[in-house]
């Protein structure tokens, strides 16, 4: 599990003007056609870095921040994808992700008075994983090299190499 850190009201309000601009990107992003350069070239501008071209991101594609993704090469992401990349998130090499998946590396405080307040953890999703269809990733988890992750599944804790997880809370069922 990944180190986790605190977000409060303050940072969220510097934020903001970022926060807002990925909402524009993504909105043109997403509501108008665009070829798959196009498509490229306004994700990189919501992640603040260059998407190569052996990569393939479907739309629609949502994120809450964009700056704190980073995607390798030849990585697959289906459509309807989401990814709540505050406390930052890390696609290696080629990954797939199925469609429908969420990535999200921000939590709530328990506390209701600091309810407002974020916990930020960091996904890493490592070289060669796939990660299934509708499968939810949470704050602080790194899926391991190799490793699948079946359609479905909320994972919590961090997928060893070179296995299969499934099921809520997802578990280890095969090594391959």
């Amino acid at each position: 599990m990944q180190e986790t850190s605190q977000i409060d009201r303050q940072q969220l309000t510097e934020l903001q003007p970022l926060i807002d601009q990925n909402q524009r990107l993504l909105q043109r992003l997403n509501t108008m056609p665009h070829n798959p350069c196009e498509s490229r070239q306004l994700i990189s501008e919501i992640i603040g870095q260059p998407v190569r071209n052996n990569t393939e991101i479907r739309l629609p594609f949502y994120s809450d921040f964009g700056r704190h993704i980073q995607i390798g090469d030849r990585v697959f992401i289906n459509a309807n994808v989401t990814m709540v990349d505050l406390g930052g998130i890390t696609i290696d090499d080629d990954a797939l992700i199925g469609p429908g998946a969420s990535l999200i590396t921000v939590n709530h405080q328990m506390a209701p008075e600091h309810r407002r307040e974020l916990s930020v953890s960091s996904i890493h999703v490592k070289h060669n994983a796939w990660v299934g269809a509708n499968v939810t990733v949470l704050p602080g988890v790194t899926i391991g090299e190799n490793a699948v992750v079946g359609a479905g599944a909320i994972v919590s804790k961090d997928v060893p190499a070179n296995t299969v997880v499934v099921g809520v809370p997802a578990k280890v069922v095969k090594h391959i």
